[in-house]
């Protein structure tokens, strides 16, 4: 009674179809036959012919339907007489010449519009969509319903209900196959994604599913080996179906092959028969997405078979890894041969060698930042991404697995990232897969050192050791990085040299690959496991990926295609610089390292007489900067153990001189080189080098050839406040004799560095006043001389050299500077004078010091406005004015009440005359101007 109430009721449901689809049929014939009559009529035109091909194809219609069709409607309407029939085109023709006649009268662009298809309304999405997939999914549960229903009255055995219900899914199965060979093309087209035979397909596979998992899993009919094997045809029929049904049956295929492992347990699982399973489900899946150019669900395969290997290896005691390895590689291989495969990467060379030969448009070359997205975007994104991500996640599982067996952790991961690199190498599309790999190379690589680990255990309280450390296998994992670092370099030059002029941003990315990834594979694993002092094996694999890069960069360079090649050239010249740099380090330590590298450097700025590659230049800015590195990691150059106390002659000479020499005469080299970036960056290391080496001699000889962080005395200090004077001079006469932004910035830095210095150092801190620093036994030659006296007098010619050539406020300010300190050294040499070589402050102030004092700042004052007055210098008057002012103040505030007896009467009078004498002077100046400016305006 049940299987006729369920042949009945599928029976029923594909009559209505059926019915559905030839009601359809008859009222789409019958609406273009009236539009044809009404054309004809409005033309003055028999409609005959019209009538007759009308008919022709409805009965094609009908025909592809499998039923008679409207012919015995249509025959009422034929006359006697008909013309000869014509061709559907003609047909299509007259229907296209209807719409005309309608929209004669329509703007052009209003008919335009009218020919784009109408949008979808709520009814149409409503009815033809959710209404299929609401019935397939009543369909499954009916089912269900049903064989829940004979359980439950006990009506059947279960035997008979599960070939009950296994039947129900046959018949769906064939229900949808034999819709889908009745449905109108037309139909298909519009609701691919909701077609009823795909609908009806997939509840029979899920029907189908549940009746084997019950066989197994509840009535245990069947045992492991059988379900396994009924599961897996059920969803290979499934995957096959979809060829004919669409991409969603496929999913539903796939799901319920990766879903079967799961659903079948049992107590010794055979690995090796699983991901063979898995693999083939994979291939399965690949062939049938290729047939049909579906992007979809290939990338949820890559999922599936991701999430299988990466849960064996963590969830398992002891893991076996060929199997997950096997099935790792065979996914990559497929998606390198099979889907996408060549075929995508062809669509993707049709797509650019259109794009090519469009008409140019006058727009800007695009940013490589945009070229670099647009690179990363590129399709199929979903399944690069996957495959990526399904191979990275389970090698990185793998390293960190102590108890495997039959396999290396390390050899299994590096098979799979050298998989993995060799198919962003071959394909076009595989963007991420040279991503990942690369960056996931890095990652492992550094994961599994004896640092990680190291400091891993200390966070968490054990004692742990890398797989490698505990098996006893260092020299495994030198030789896999060293290894992967081959890889990846044979990688880039495959990808460059087979499709790097088709695809030139891919080129600039596996170049920089080339460039970076293998020096930094071997940088780790000689911190980790290589000899610090001289190691050879790592040495000659720096020196070697050295050669290989500038050859690969000399090759790139006689292709003459500079528009491709250009960036991804001078990337791999930048890492042969990288490469040797590696190298030296490998073989040196210490003085040597750090003067070879600005030698490698150099050596570059040489090549640029024989090649114009714009990386030569920057490479000498890269080893200075990697110079000046070296010295901030350590200053002594040596280390302070081994530096010697002779002053200038020491370690500091060549490990600071020979560099600032070396970019001093790069700079030189390229004072011609077309692009002035370079040149201003060197020209600006080498000043910064030149002074650095001069201030490092002249702090290790004042230090008694010790280099510590130690407050340096106020004669150290003006040494280098003498020091950036001196530069500032030598970069102004440096930019007037070759104009330079870096020059002229650069002499203005270095005088505020130096105006900066004095009122924090020598005002400040140092100032002997303060500190209580002894000034030295001489009455002249003393810590005064060389802290104020010098300084001062070198702002004073500073300012004097940079009139005319530097704006006047920074002018302004260097003869303030100067002044400021020339007056300090009075002042001090005044205290000096009465208090001894100790000046500091606690000692007080004398009466005939506090009045030698006003004595000395007006007669400053005095000299300030004469020089002032014959250089025609307003600063210095300027800073004449400021003085007699404080003196002013000082006699009124200070004297009138510290003073006594005669010195208070001579401060006053000497005051009163110097002021007098002052104004005189003026007014002889200000008379003499007018003079002059009216003898000028006579003239005029």
């Amino acid at each position: 009674m049940l299987v006729l109430l369920a042949v009945a009721y599928v029976a029923a449901f594909i009559y209505t179809l059926v019915s559905s689809f030839r009601s359809a049929s008859r009222i789409k014939v019958l609406e273009r036959e009236v539009k044809a009559l009404k054309r004809m009529l409005a033309a003055g035109q028999p409609p005959v012919a019209t009538q007759e091909s009308l008919q022709a194809e409805a009965e094609q219609q009908d025909a592809f339907l499998g039923a008679e069709g409207p012919e015995k409607d249509v025959a009422a309407l034929r006359p006697q007489e008909q013309e000869p029939s014509r061709p559907a085109d003609l047909v299509a023709q007259e229907v296209a010449q209807d719409q005309d006649v309608v929209t004669e009268t329509v703007p052009e662009q209003q008919t335009a519009a009218a020919t784009l298809p109408p949008r979808e309304s709520f009814e149409n999405r409503l009815g033809a969509r959710w209404a299929v997939w609401a019935g397939g999914i009543a369909l499954a549960l009916g089912g269900i319903f049903l064989v829940k229903y004979s359980i439950e009255s006990g009506l059947l055995s279960p035997a008979v209900r599960l070939a009950l219900a296994g039947i129900f899914g046959l018949l769906l199965w064939a229900a949808g196959e034999a819709i889908r060979r009745k449905a109108v093309p037309s139909v298909t087209a519009a609701y691919s994604n909701a077609m009823i035979p795909g609908v009806l397909t997939a509840a029979g596979s899920l029907t189908l599913f549940g009746v084997v998992f019950a066989a197994y899993g509840i009535y245990e009919y069947i045992g492991p080996t059988t379900a396994f094997i009924t599961l897996g045809l059920v969803a290979f029929a499934t995957l096959g179906l979809s060829l004919l049904h669409g991409q969603a049956l496929a999913g539903l295929g796939l799901f319920g092959s990766m879903l079967t492992p799961a659903l079948v347990s049992t107590e010794t699982p055979n690995i090796w028969a699983l991901f063979i399973f898995l693999t083939i489900s994979w291939a399965a899946t690949a062939f049938a997405c290729r047939s049909q150019n579906w992007k979809i669900v290939p990338a949820l395969a890559n999922a599936g078979l991701g999430l299988w290997a990466l849960g064996y290896i963590g969830a398992s005691d002891i893991v076996d890894l060929t199997p997950p390895t096997l099935a790792l590689l065979a996914m990559l291989a497929g998606t390198i041969f099979i889907w996408p495969g060549k075929a995508f990467d062809g669509q993707l060379q049709q797509q650019e060698s259109v794009a090519e030969t469009d008409p140019p448009q006058k727009t800007a070359p695009a940013r490589l930042s945009v070229r670099m997205l647009k690179l990363a975007a590129r399709h199929p994104i979903a399944i690069s991404l996957t495959a990526s991500l399904a191979a990275i996640l389970p090698a990185m599982a793998m390293v960190l697995t102590a108890a495997s067996t039959n396999i290396h952790p390390s050899f299994a991961m590096a098979s799979v990232i050298a998989a993995l690199a060799a198919l962003g190498a071959s394909r076009h599309f595989a963007v991420w897969p040279a991503v990942f790999s690369a960056l996931g190379a890095l990652a492992i690589v550094t994961l599994t050192t004896r640092s990680v680990f190291y400091f891993s255990g200390m966070i968490t309280g054990t004692d742990i050791a890398p797989p490698a450390v505990a098996q006893g296998n260092v020299g495994a994992d030198i030789a896999i990085a060293l290894g992967l670092g081959a890889i990846f370099l044979l990688c880039s030059f495959a990808f460059l040299k087979r499709k790097g002029e088709q695809d030139p941003d891919f080129a600039l990315l596996w170049a920089g690959i080339a460039a970076i990834i293998p020096v930094w594979l071997g940088t780790i694993s000689f911190v980790e496991y290589g000899n610090l002092t001289r190691d050879w094996p790592h040495a000659a694999y720096g020196l070697a990926l050295g050669f290989i890069l500038i050859a690969g960069a000399e090759w790139l360079h006689r292709q003459d295609k500079d528009a491709v090649y250009r960036m991804p050239l001078n990337l791999l010249v930048t890492g042969s610089f990288i490469a040797f740099a590696f190298t030296l380090h490998t073989l040196t330590d210490g003085l040597a390292t750090t003067v070879l590298l600005s030698v490698l450097g150099f050596v570059y700025v040489l090549a640029t007489r024989w090649r114009t590659w714009d990386a030569l230049p920057w490479i000498m800015a890269i080893a200075s900067v990697g110079v000046l590195g070296r010295i901030a990691w350590e200053p002594t150059i040596v280390g302070p153990q081994n530096l010697g106390l002779t002053p200038v002659f020491n370690a500091l000479l060549p490990g600071y001189g020979i560099p600032a020499v070396l970019a001093i005469a790069a700079a030189y080299q390229l004072r011609n080189w077309p692009e002035n970036r370079i040149k201003n960056f060197l020209q600006a290391i080498a000043s910064l080098m030149g002074l650095l080496a001069i201030a490092i001699l002249v702090r290790h000889a004042m230090n008694g050839g010790v280099l510590n962080d130690a407050v340096p005395t106020l004669g150290e200090q003006s040494i280098y406040t003498l020091l950036t004077i001196g530069m500032s001079g030598v970069l102004m006469t440096l930019d007037l004799k070759s104009p330079s932004p870096i020059f002229r910035v650069g002499s203005m830095i270095a005088g505020a560095i130096a105006m900066v210095n004095v009122l924090t150092m020598h005002f400040g801190a140092l100032n002997p006043y303060f500190s209580g620093e002894n000034t030295g036994p001489w009455p002249f030659l003393n810590l005064l001389l060389i802290g104020y006296l010098l300084p001062g007098m070198a702002y004073g010619g500073l300012a004097y050299y940079a009139r005319g050539k530097r704006p006047l406020a920074y002018v302004v300010m260097l003869a303030l500077s100067g002044a400021a300190l020339l007056f300090a050294w009075a002042t001090l040499s005044v205290r000096r004078f009465w208090q001894g070589e100790n000046i500091a402050s606690w000692k007080g102030f004398l009466q005939s010091e506090t009045y030698t004092y006003s004595v000395v700042w007006l007669a400053i004052g005095v000299l300030l406005l004469a020089l002032g007055s014959k250089f025609d210098a307003k600063s210095l008057r300027l800073a004449s004015a400021g003085l007699v002012l404080l003196a002013v103040a000082k006699a009124f505030l200070i004297d009138m009440s510290n003073l006594e007896g005669v010195l208070r009467a001579l401060s006053f009078i000497g005051l009163g005359v110097v002021l007098i004498g002052i104004g005189l002077f003026y007014q002889k100046i200000l008379t003499g101007k007018s003079a002059a400016e009216v003898l000028a305006e006579s003239k005029t």
